[in-house]
């Protein structure tokens, strides 16, 4: 998708909500938690927003609620007239969220008082998924000169769901001659490391078949297994080494394709191809990283494949691995965590929303603190550069006023229609960015006229 668009719609959202009702003062903003398993049937009752509000619906035939924003319209919904909060179809939560730690859908209702809920609905996991593994076999050849506590990095098991239901730990069988060491990544997923735990004499055995078996944290855990099979080789003199077992670097998101991450390094003294290295990603590495990032198997060189979004994701782990075009070569391993440095490149996008038009009427009489609109604010930024700020322009007699998430728009002023009988409002919102972004939207405030004034003779 276009660069820009992608940026416009992802931008920072300020939305506008205008009320055409008079008289009408600030509601409080009330936040409802939810929760609902996955898979329930369509229909499913998640909660009563009426009743939990303390609104009655007895013979209600005028919509009460307003839907400001939902998350998942294709998921969950609120009945206007009755305030019940459903499922509209069985909710998937490990393919609406994947293996995010929690799953959230966000409403946000406004009833006629201009009173505001922010709904938040929580998806509960259910261990419906077992561990596998990419393939049924992994072949391993290990050189007969590895010592006792050589480590070599396995391919992992995936498991759909998450939290404690997805991968917690792995289990190998026969284990006389090696061992597991269970590890996790920056993304809280666990991976194994093979542990030579005994010499190896490849005239005494040259094969070992193993089976490794995956296990969730289900009550009973779930299990998913794969054939390891291990030949023992004889080894070139040397095998690759790499600087360092571990890099961490920073990217900016939106770095141009093929800027550069890092630029690895495995030596091997040997001559010819025993010491010519090869570098590739682990098999494990997910398709989406290998998307975002490329790895020149000559030179060693990580660099920009894809578009890196920070909101998309943070942290990513590369692991790779180099060896050498000799017989019987040993692989090196090491780890490269990238972390991707968020840049201010929301623009700031507002969008209006009004019953009718944008145009609000209020009364001349109206005093001080009464409500005439609803601003929210939201940047997809993180840090300063999510962080905004709302004010009205101009010398007018309204002002903004911050709660919890939400802005009101209050007179502040005496109000006169013979004076001035029309007030154009803009309102700024700016994010902490540097350079910083910004967004202006205006809107009409009428004023009404009041019986206010007695009559008057001209003689």
């Amino acid at each position: 998708m276009n660069r820009e668009i992608n940026r416009y719609r992802a931008g920072m959202d300020v939305l506008l909500l205008l009320a055409l009702l008079l008289w009408a003062r600030a509601g409080a903003v009330t936040n409802l938690k939810y929760s609902v398993m996955e898979e329930e049937r369509a229909g499913t009752v998640i909660g009563n927003i009426a009743k939990d509000a303390g609104f009655s619906t007895w013979e209600q035939t005028v919509p009460l609620f307003r839907v400001l924003s939902n998350s998942a319209p294709h998921l969950v919904e609120i009945n206007p007239l009755t305030g019940l909060l459903v499922t509209k179809q069985k909710i998937d939560r490990d393919l609406l969220c994947r293996q995010s730690p929690k799953c959230l859908i966000s409403l946000e209702e406004m009833v006629n008082s201009m009173e505001i809920y922010v709904i938040k609905v929580e998806i509960l996991d259910l261990n419906d998924n077992s561990p596998s593994f990419p393939t049924e076999q992994i072949d391993l050849e290990i050189s007969e000169t590895a010592s006792p506590g050589t480590r070599i990095p396995l391919e992992s098991a995936y498991d759909p769901d998450a939290g404690e239901f997805g991968v917690q730990t792995y289990q190998i069988t026969p284990n006389d001659l090696f061992g597991l060491e269970i590890k996790s990544r920056g993304d809280g997923s666990r991976f194994a490391e093979l542990v030579v735990e005994r010499p190896l004499d490849r005239e005494l055995q040259s094969h070992y078949s193993l089976l490794i078996t995956a296990l969730d944290g289900g009550e009973p855990p779930n299990a998913g297994t794969a054939q390891l099979n291990i030949r023992v080789i004889d080894s070139n003199d040397n095998y690759p080494v790499f600087e360092q077992s571990a890099y961490t670097v920073n990217v900016l998101e939106n770095a141009p394709a093929n800027s550069l991450v890092i630029h690895l390094k495995a030596s091997d003294p040997d001559e010819g191809t025993n010491g010519q290295v090869v570098y590739s990603f682990n098999s494990y590495v997910p398709d989406g990283t290998r998307e975002l990032f490329q790895l020149d198997p000559r030179t060693g060189a990580i660099t920009v494949k894809g578009l890196i979004d920070y909101e998309e994701g943070s942290v990513y782990e590369l692991d790779v691995q180099a060896k050498d075009l000799g017989p019987n070569s040993i692989p090196a391993h090491c780890k490269v965590t990238v972390n991707v440095v968020d840049v201010n490149d929301n623009v700031p996008v507002i969008t209006l929303f009004s019953v009718s038009s944008e145009t609000v009427e209020v009364s001349e009489a109206a005093p001080p603190g009464y409500v005439i609109g609803l601003v929210r604010v939201s940047d997809h930024d993180s840090g300063p550069n999510g962080r905004v700020q709302c004010r009205l322009l101009g010398d007018v007699p309204f002002k903004l006023q911050e709660y919890e998430s939400f802005y009101t728009v209050l007179v502040d002023g005496r109000l006169d229609r013979e004076r001035r009988d029309l007030y154009n409002l803009t309102i700024l919102a700016k994010d902490g960015g540097s350079p910083s972004l910004q967004a202006t939207r205006s809107f009409t405030v009428r004023v009404a006229d009041e019986n206010d004034n007695p009559p008057v003779f001209s003689k």
